[in-house]
């Protein structure tokens, strides 16, 4: 991003989209979510935007073009406990399960254009035979795991920084109490719920055990479990090839939520 201006001085907004190449819209759309603020407004009420503000578009810009969303990227730059390192490794393995998935499709769709062998009406129908059998059609369309804690924002921050989940969104209600928050661990989804009386959802810690457990697939167990000490993890057992065909280690979150880490062995 070239922004040419005299130092220190700052810019309006169509200066600003100008030198960047975004939109005047793009920049209001950052402003309406939070996302860039600018730091000043002229006598007239102009939007001014001054060196910290370039710098934080900058940044904008560099984690945009990894593909993260807008939500998690203010919840980053925003977050001083935000792991930049652990959240660019889950972005990595999502980006490659996505490359997989994309490897996958070219294959059937070789396949296809391998049946395509004449315009006849019983070569349309083998195709379309085929192509039947090779897609699986389901009205289900997304996973989403949800966990309850008692302290929501400092389980977010912890899951971030100890077991370097992706960053997500953290909402608060009218009070100013958190009521939601999301994770995201490779190619899932994981929402973060309060404990809740009415039904009857409660946190590890208030019932005294885990009714459940968390596995997410990792590149490296040792390496993901050796950082995880380095940030104070509470570890149940160390990485160990289990009889099941994985390598995992186990570790507690500070609510008492207990979680595997695991890759398949060969």
């Amino acid at each position: 991003m070239n922004v040419d201006r005299a130092a220190g001085a700052p810019l309006r907004v169509g200066e600003l989209a100008s030198a960047t190449g975004l939109t005047v819209r793009t920049l209001h759309h950052y402003e309406e979510i939070g996302l860039l603020v600018p730091s000043a407004r002229s006598a007239a009420g102009h939007r001014l935007y001054g060196d910290r503000d370039v710098d934080r578009l900058y940044r904008i810009r560099l984690l945009r073009g990894l593909g993260m969303g807008l939500d998690a990227i203010r919840v980053a730059l925003d977050d001083g406990g935000w792991d930049l390192g652990g959240a660019l490794q889950a972005h990595a393995r999502a980006v490659a399960r996505d490359l997989a998935a994309t490897q996958r499709l070219n294959a059937r769709l070789a396949t296809l254009v391998a049946h395509l062998d004449g315009a006849s009406r019983s070569a349309t129908d083998d195709l379309m035979q085929l192509l039947e059998e090779m897609t699986m059609n389901s009205p289900l369309q997304q996973r989403i795991s949800i966990l309850v804690y008692a302290d929501i924002p400092a389980a977010h921050a912890y899951l971030v920084r100890v077991f370097g989940l992706a960053a997500g969104e953290v909402s608060l209600d009218a009070e100013g109490r958190c009521v939601h928050a999301e994770l995201q661990a490779g190619d899932g989804t994981i929402w973060l719920h309060p404990e809740a009386d009415t039904y009857g959802l409660a946190s590890p810690r208030t019932l005294g055990g885990a009714s459940a457990t968390m596995a997410v697939m990792v590149d490296d167990v040792d390496e993901h479990h050796r950082h995880a000490v380095e940030q104070g993890a509470e570890v149940v057992y160390p990485p160990v090839d289990q009889p099941y065909g994985f390598r995992e280690y186990s570790a507690r979150d500070p609510e008492g939520g207990l979680w595997s880490f695991m890759k398949p062995l060969g």
